[in-house]
């Protein structure tokens, strides 16, 4: 079946990556500040690289992706303003965006 993936967004991604340098054992520990993540179809554009790092994978230095942005940029893709998105919490209407949140337009479609 072809055209699957043009109704189908698919995400790879996880909360934090590992750090660059060993930890002197066989392992490498959580690393929040510079990971990897995956997109395809679903209005995604292909073939484009968002983002990068220092040399060694420890820290951005070129157009960091924030989770309020990648949050934005899904709803986005999902049809869904993320900026009239709220929820009720403790009497305050918020956003899942906060107020910060953005489309990385880079990335997608069109």
């Amino acid at each position: 079946q072809r055209g699957l993936l043009d109704d189908t967004l698919v995400v790879w991604a996880s909360e934090f990556g590992r750090t660059p340098l060993g930890q002197g054992n066989d392992g490498r520990d959580h690393h929040p500040t510079a990971f990897s993540m995956w997109m395809a179809g679903g209005g995604v554009r292909g073939g484009v690289v968002h983002g990068e790092t220092d040399e060694i994978g420890w820290a951005p230095v070129r157009d960091a992706v924030h989770v309020n942005d990648f949050q934005a940029t899904l709803m986005h893709l999902f049809g869904i303003d993320h900026k009239r998105l709220t929820v009720n919490y403790r009497g305050l209407d918020v956003r899942l965006t906060n107020l910060d949140g953005h489309v990385v337009h880079n990335v997608i479609d069109g």
